[in-house]
């Protein structure tokens, strides 16, 4: 074997493992880790592809069979991401007329707790005009800067932490029944309650902001999956129902997925694009993290990133409809087998708060 063919060895050995590791139900957040950068792994992948059929001469079995799982790998990363491209059709459908008040904006922010340019975010608010702002990762100093827009915004829910994990909600509209809920842990907070439209419909509304799995946060995905998939169970397909918030989980996971066929809920992003929120100041390492889900009964207005403003995410901006004379338009997502309802209640099991949800 001379050294090109020996590298192509290696290089489709490495091409293959996040491939492999995805397929696992392992939580550890290096496993875990591989389900972000499908898109990256698929170019990786692609070139790996391209450099062993320039040097194999597929005179040994073993070359034939690497040639196949590389290809078989690349096409599995494609499945997973495709619906996140425009080719796919789109999941949640155009509203196309006008109906004020049953509509509602929003703008999701996490903002990078030591992130000062706090007027970069004002004027985003301002521009875009939304009903609700949540802003994630804020803490009292984000929390004093953005009080020169709670005269627009006099409806407010202020959770100031310094770990990372503060979470403040601002709106126009009125809010009722607001719970502040640790689900899983003390130090994370999760925003739950109605916001009443306009028209007086009463929307569900959950605000999320589940701890990532990483080296510096949660050696595993077990407390953030628990989150996501408990939040998925009670919502158990409610019309007229919200989720937006930092998950911390790229859309096309596993758990992502689970929770959307748990709760019933949409994406709006599926046959549009990435939207890719997170790392803002990384071009080539860029994932949805920032999400908004909604029931069949609204319709789309407007989705778009906004431009950077200090922090490492984007914010995302999000205009609905609800409109649920017209929700057969929409497609509906998978529903759970008996297996995967089995792997969230494990999932919940492991990483419930018990004094919140005793078993």
């Amino acid at each position: 074997m001379d050294y090109p063919e020996l590298a192509a060895l290696l290089l489709g050995f490495f091409a293959l493992l996040p491939t492999v590791a995805s397929l696992t139900r392992f939580d550890q957040w290096w496993v875990r880790g591989f389900d972000f950068p499908r898109l990256q792994i698929s170019a990786l992948i692609l070139f790996v592809i391209i450099y062993t059929v320039s040097v194999f001469e597929f005179n040994a079995t073993w070359e034939y069979v690497l040639v196949l799982f590389l290809i078989l790998s690349f096409v599995y990363q494609g499945i997973k991401i495709f619906p996140y491209t425009i080719f796919s059709p789109k999941q949640v459908q155009k509203f196309r007329g006008k109906d004020p008040a049953n509509q509602i904006s929003v703008l999701v922010s996490n903002v990078l707790t030591t992130n000062n340019k706090y007027k970069k975010l004002i004027k985003l608010i301002n521009k875009e005009n939304p009903d609700l702002v949540l802003t994630l990762e804020s803490d009292s100093e984000w929390e004093k800067a953005l009080e020169v827009i709670e005269e627009e915004y006099p409806n407010t829910v202020k959770i100031p932490l310094k770990n990372l994990y503060g979470m403040h909600l601002y709106s126009k509209l009125g809010l009722v029944d607001i719970d502040i809920k640790y689900l899983i842990s003390d130090e994370i907070p999760s925003i739950h309650g109605k916001v009443v439209l306009r028209s007086g419909k009463k929307i569900n509304i959950h605000c999320l902001h589940p701890k990532p799995p990483s080296p510096s946060e949660d050696d595993t995905s077990t407390n953030r999956d628990a989150e996501l998939l408990l939040v998925g169970k009670e919502i158990n397909g409610r019309k007229a129902t919200l989720v937006f918030g930092d998950l911390n989980d790229v859309a096309w996971s596993r758990t992502t997925k689970l929770f959307m066929s748990l709760s019933g809920l949409l994406d709006p992003r599926i046959g549009r694009g990435f939207y890719n929120t997170f790392h803002a100041q990384y071009p080539i390492f860029r994932w949805p993290l920032d999400h908004v889900f909604h029931s069949s009964d609204f319709l789309l207005k407007k989705l778009k990133r906004l431009r950077k403003m200090g922090s490492d995410h984007f914010p995302i901006f999000i205009k609905l409809v609800y409109d649920p004379k017209d929700e057969d338009m929409n497609g509906e997502p998978e529903c759970p087998d008996d297996e995967e309802k089995e792997w969230a209640d494990e999932k919940i099991d492991k990483g419930v708060h018990p004094e919140n949800h005793p078993h």
